[in-house]
């Protein structure tokens, strides 16, 4: 074992040794020179040395500065946002944790300063690295999900990787140096076997400019560890290689069995359909024996033969009888039983072959491979450990400025190295041709004075300066007037910085180069920058789309119980809130029946928002939003959150107070006002009522009235139809008379 085991810790070495080939060193050797440059160490000792021994100076203007900063700027400006799309309906849900669980790991990881420094590696070296890992002691051992920076020169990568990512690499290896004692507290449960590796590790080469100079300590100048008694520590390499390999999976689909209440109620059911079966077969029994009867009474058949027919058909209807019920308990144990399929490891698929009652509820077996990480790690000589990592990508990921098409990548500073000494060159010039106007030399013939006297008092205010009789006195030597060019030089070097970079002097905040107008000043922004932003959606964003996955792989194997998430809000006027997953549900028996917001198993792809990393005008930002306010689409409080406002959050509170009291003062007035609508309501009602009394005591004096007068009305036409008669009677008496009297 401990042979195979040192056969591992050879081959990681030749692996590195390999790994560290020419191509790397070079590439290595140019992007060190670009982060000198950066660090303001432009200058080797040999350069310094050469420049003393003429009088010039060796001070720099780092023009390299400012135009890193403002990159790192504008990549950095916020923090990245990641969203995730469920692949089913049932995911969604789900799904829409992860951008919560991404948040909770990036700020548990100081996420913002790791982005920030590795984005200003990714300028200054040509990449960085965002290292996903886990955190094994976390959270009372259930482990948590960390991220870290790896240096960039100690990364490797395949020399074939034509991946912009390096998802194509065969293997990345990560090599550290550690005190012996610093790599034990690191891996206390390894801490004998690190006690046997092999220390005393020296590199003697610094690809540093000047690695002397104490103003630019670098990591690789460092060489030597101290233990707590100030005695000196042994230095150890630690090896980590990442291999991508193929690991076979089964996917097992087998039949559950029946539950012992499950089979009592297949057997009843059998046996219902059986005795059912039995009495038709009773019925069809009968009917035979009567015909055979009939037979044996015609003649037409032989006792003995009813016999021989009678015992044949009962042998055949208990076989049948027999054949019916497995063939009923087999199809009911079928039709109860369900077809699950689970996917396990070749380690666990050689478990399940040894139980022979799993073996037999098998129906089939698929394998199959899928991309996995091997993780092996060696310290100095020793192998540590190896396993297989829960994901499938490489938990490095890279932050490239300019892909090559090769793991050897291009940085920002490198071709500005040229410019920045050019610039240094013109500056050292001017500021030595200044120094020769302003002091004085003289040309004199050889004992013509006394030359410790004169440069104790040639520039001395009134000074009396004395020559030797039969010379000629001294003449002073001016120097030859500076060429303008060396002006334009340096203007046209840091502008030529600024086009290389696409970082130009209106987004450092030269007011010379401002626009007379507000939106001109935006438009001008946006059209300055888009280099920048092409940068940025080309090689940062993927990056981070990567990073997503890679933390998605991971959380879901790790966070596979109950857990809950503390979010913390980047705005104050919102509380913190709190995201639960794997909630388990039980059932009525207490028993675990599946869980809520089941993380673990939830399909979804991550995608990062596009330009969430940008810097945003927050002016701009803020007139968007009053306009939005008046449309209604916002509130007054999610303008407030973003202004610049000392204690807004006591304003939202009592804002939010004031609203209590108005909604309540506006209900009671409402239902004051109810409550007035009721009570004119009765009153109205009342009155209608009062009406409607007197209307019914009017009608009453009328329809009296009218009784009264219908009678008089009566009396009257009885009276007058009486009187008609009589007057009638008296004409026609009249007349009588009169022909009786004519007559006489």
């Amino acid at each position: 074992m401990a042979k195979k085991q040192n056969s591992k810790a050879d081959r990681l070495k030749t692996l590195f040794d390999s790994l560290k080939n020419s191509h790397r060193d070079n590439w290595e050797s140019v992007n060190q020179e670009g982060y000198d440059f950066y660090l303001d160490n432009q200058l080797s000792a040999t350069e310094k040395e050469a420049l003393q021994e003429t009088g010039m100076p060796t001070f720099t203007i780092n023009r390299v500065i400012p135009v890193v900063e403002m990159l790192n700027y504008y990549a950095t400006a916020s923090n990245p946002r990641w969203q995730a799309i469920g692949a089913e309906g049932d995911d969604s849900g789900v799904a829409a944790v992860f951008s919560d669980i991404a948040d909770y790991i990036w700020n548990g990881s100081n996420g913002q300063a790791l982005y920030s420094n590795v984005v200003n590696d990714a300028i200054t070296k040509s990449v960085g690295y965002l290292l996903v890992t886990v955190d094994a002691n976390a959270d009372q051992g259930m482990g948590e999900i960390v991220i870290q920076q790896p240096e960039p020169f100690d990364i490797f990568i395949d020399p074939k990787s034509r991946d912009p990512l390096f998802r194509d690499a065969a293997h990345i290896m990560i090599r550290k140096v550690f005190s012996r004692t610093q790599l034990m507290q690191q891996y206390p449960q390894y801490a004998n076997k690190i006690k046997k590796a092999s220390g005393n590790y020296s590199d003697t080469d610094s690809l540093s400019l000047n690695a002397t100079d104490t103003s630019d300590i670098q990591y690789k100048d460092i060489k030597e560890a101290y233990t707590t008694d100030g005695g000196q520590d042994d230095l150890v390499e630690l090896f980590e290689l990442y291999e991508k390999v193929q690991e076979k999976f089964y996917n097992v689909f087998y039949r559950t069995v029946p539950t012992e209440e499950e089979m009592k109620q297949i057997t009843q059911q059998v046996s219902v359909q059986i005795q059912e079966m039995q009495k038709e077969m009773s019925v069809r029994m009968q009917e035979m024996q009567q015909k055979l009867a009939q037979a044996v009474e015609t003649g037409e058949m032989l006792p003995e033969r009813m016999e021989l027919e009678i015992e044949r058909e009962t042998k055949m209807n208990e076989t049948q009888l027999q054949n019916a019920q497995q063939q009923l308990m087999a199809e009911a144990q079928k039709a109860a039983s369900i077809v699950q399929n689970n996917v396990v490891n070749e380690k666990e698929y050689k478990v399940l072959q040894t139980d022979t009652n799993f073996v037999d509820m098998i129906v089939d077996v698929v394998e199959f491979y899928k991309p996995a990480i091997k993780q092996c790690c060696v310290a100095g000589d020793v192998f540590l450990y190896e396993e297989m990592l829960p994901i499938e990508h490489y938990p490095l990921v890279p932050f490239t400025y300019k892909w090559t098409g090769t793991p050897y990548p291009m940085s920002a500073v490198s071709p500005l190295v040229g410019k920045q000494r050019e610039i240094n060159k013109a500056h050292q010039l001017m500021i030595h041709n200044a120094s020769l106007g302003s002091s004085l030399r003289w040309m004199y013939s050889e004992g013509s004075i006394d030359t410790d006297y004169w440069e104790k008092n040639a520039t001395a205010p009134g000074a009396l300066l004395p020559i030797n009789q039969g010379f000629e006195a001294p003449t002073q030597v001016q120097p030859a007037g500076l060429s303008s060019a060396f002006f334009q030089i340096v203007q046209a070097g840091k502008n030529d910085m600024e086009y290389l970079a696409g970082i130009y002097s209106t987004a450092q905040g030269d007011g010379t180069q401002a626009n007379d107008t507000y939106r001109g000043m935006l438009a001008l922004d946006e059209y300055g920058t888009r280099r920048v932003k092409q940068w940025l959606k080309s090689s940062i964003e993927p990056a981070l789309k990567q990073l997503g996955e890679v933390v998605k792989q991971y959380s879901q194997s790790v966070y596979q119980t109950h857990k809950v998430f503390r979010i913390v809000q980047p705005n104050s006027l919102q509380q913190d809130k709190e995201v639960e997953i794997n909630v388990p549900i039980f059932n009525d028996m207490g028993e675990s029946i599946g869980k809520w917001n089941d993380y673990g198993s939830a399909k979804f792809d991550v995608r990062i928002v596009a330009g969430s990393t940008l810097p945003v005008n927050r002016w701009a930002y803020l007139a968007e939003l009053k306009e939005l306010m008046k449309l209604g689409v916002v509130d007054d409080l999610a303008v407030l959150a973003e202004t610049d406002i000392k204690d807004k959050t006591a304003i939202a509170k009592r804002k939010s107070l004031y609203q209590q009291l108005q909604q309540s003062v506006q209900k009671m007035q409402e239902q004051i006002k109810d409550k007035d609508g009721t009570i004119e309501t009765l009153e109205r009602q009342l009155v209608q009522a009062g009406i409607r009394d007197k209307i019914r005591t009017v009608e009453t004096e009328l329809r009296k009235g009218a009784t009264k007068a219908q009678g008089r009305m009566t009396l009257t036409a009885d009276k007058a139809e009486a009187d008609a008669k009589i007057n009638k009677a008296l004409k026609e008496q009249t007349q009588s008379r009169s022909k009786n009297g004519k007559t006489e």
